[in-house]
């Protein structure tokens, strides 16, 4: 709806300017109006392209990523699309449309050139002015939701403080208890407590080491892998290195988890499959299952909106995620670019364990 909302705006805002303009031209100009009114809306035609191409494309794109050539071969480029389109309009099209055109024949070629540069110019700063008053405004409110995100994170760390250690040694009494009588189960609840303090331990800025995640990973299939005994089939795959690399805390999970929910895990030939990549501080995250289309099970987990939003929250413009679903496997992929880009006031790591 906001999206509309803004289509909108832009439309009405070039149609009060060629209007405008319109009118001056049958005021001002009265023996003309024809012509001039064609060559006046080609002339906005060709602002609005190179407008959009710029506020589209070359500002989204290089703006912020301290890519400077690229910046300038972009605005060049969106230079020179205003004037070859106002060059096939106006000294083709209309020709033999109209019969007329706006340049003489005689024009020397680079007069027409420095001519229509100093026409192009005043649209690549206005599209530019327009960028970064709305990226703004969308800073602006990515920043109000990740306040808003720590203050919940914060409440919800608070509430999950019930004395932690209280659970730690309960866990500890019961897997003394359960050892003499059942290894597996000691296993499960030492897994238990594993799980539990990594989920409540927190850090100042909501990140952990990328191999402690992993771990984590595989402390939860262990559980499930206990809870399944031999009809519980995960392949699971890390290649490269994820050493020395930092990642928002329990950012893997809620695609395993709903793998394993909506996934069928008792099929030997078709496993859940999880891969995790590293090349550099790109990391790629693969999760592929089987769906489960007798699945009984109507909890509500971590849906994929929730997903999206944390990580448009804490890895803006660093990270894409495509999901794939034919009706019978479900695939979903996590390009994740480590390092500078996540906010230094983003929840702390307990924010995903509410």
């Amino acid at each position: 709806m906001k999206n509309q909302k803004i289509v909108l705006y832009h439309v009405a805002a070039w149609v009060l300017y060629l209007t405008y303009s319109l009118i001056g031209i049958y005021i001002e100009q009265p023996k003309y109006p024809r012509s001039l009114m064609w060559l006046q809306s080609s002339f906005t035609l060709c602002m609005a392209l190179e407008f959009y191409y710029c506020y589209r494309l070359v500002y989204p794109r290089f703006l912020n990523r301290e890519r400077l050539l690229a910046l300038v071969v972009g605005l060049g480029s969106a230079q020179l699309l205003f004037i070859l389109c106002r060059y096939l309009l106006e000294e083709n099209l209309y020709p033999l449309v109209l019969g007329f055109q706006n340049y003489s024949k005689s024009t020397p070629f680079l007069h027409y050139l420095t001519d229509n540069l100093y026409y192009a110019t005043p649209m690549v700063v206005l599209s530019l002015v327009v960028y970064s008053v709305q990226d703004a405004f969308k800073k602006e409110k990515e920043n109000k939701l990740l306040r808003q995100e720590k203050t919940q994170a914060e409440l919800a760390f608070l509430k999950s403080q019930v004395n932690p250690h209280f659970l730690y040694n309960t866990l500890n009494y019961l897997y003394a208890q359960a050892y003499p009588v059942s290894e597996k189960l000691a296993e499960a609840i030492l897994k238990l407590s594993d799980l539990m303090r990594y989920m409540l331990h927190d850090s100042p800025d909501g990140q952990v080491e990328l191999q402690k995640e992993v771990d984590y990973l595989h402390s939860y299939i262990q559980i499930f892998r206990l809870r399944f005994q031999d009809c519980f089939f995960v392949d699971f795959q890390v290649e490269g290195s994820v050493e020395g690399q930092r990642i928002a805390s329990l950012l893997l999970i809620p695609f395993v988890e709903n793998a394993f929910k909506h996934g069928i895990a008792d099929d030997a030939a078709n496993p859940i499959r999880l891969k995790l990549e590293m090349t550099g501080q790109d990391l790629i995250f693969e999760v592929e299952n089987h769906i489960h289309h007798h699945q009984k099970d109507q909890t509500t987990g971590i849906g994929l909106q929730n997903i999206k939003r944390r990580l448009e929250l804490l890895y803006p413009n660093a990270h894409t995620l495509t999901v794939k679903n034919n009706g019978d496997v479900y695939l979903v992929t996590l390009h994740l670019r480590l390092g500078a880009v996540f906010p230094k006031t983003g929840p702390k790591r307990n924010s995903a364990a509410h």
